[in-house]
């Protein structure tokens, strides 16, 4: 049997719905290395490297990544300085430590922030492109 709802609550339901909706715009995405190889060679995307100096200069990093030591003091404080209308596809060893900057980057007004679900280690095991240091 069908129960017709009130305009209060009708309008109720409408509001949390697009508050869902906005909540949602605002999340980072988790991705594959797949996808995230897609992502980086769109434009006016910036590509961030969470691992410390050490790891990178063992394993290598992405070509072109910015690096931001996750494990700095200061980290956070250059992460919610960067630009919030740019895109950022952030990536760490496993996921770890770019998807809780990447809620951080969210939770400071961030609209577009995309992480490595799997980290470089999954990168690098399917074998895409990874620079070094000179």
């Amino acid at each position: 049997m069908f129960v017709p709802l009130s305009m209060k609550r009708f309008y109720s339901i409408i509001t949390i719905l697009f508050s869902l909706v906005s909540v949602a715009q605002n999340a980072h995405k988790n991705v594959s290395s797949e996808d995230f190889k897609k992502g980086i060679t769109t434009k006016n995307v910036v590509v961030i490297d969470l691992r410390t100096p050490e790891e990178i200069t063992k394993k290598g990093k992405i070509a072109k990544a910015v690096e931001i030591n996750w494990f700095d003091k200061l980290s956070e404080e250059v992460i919610k300085k960067l630009d919030k209308s740019k895109t950022y596809y952030v990536y760490c060893a496993g996921g770890g430590r770019s998807g809780e900057c990447s809620e951080l980057m969210v939770a400071n007004g961030f609209k577009n922030v995309v992480n490595l679900e799997k980290g470089f280690d999954d990168w690098k095991k399917k074998g895409f492109e990874v620079e070094y240091k000179k």
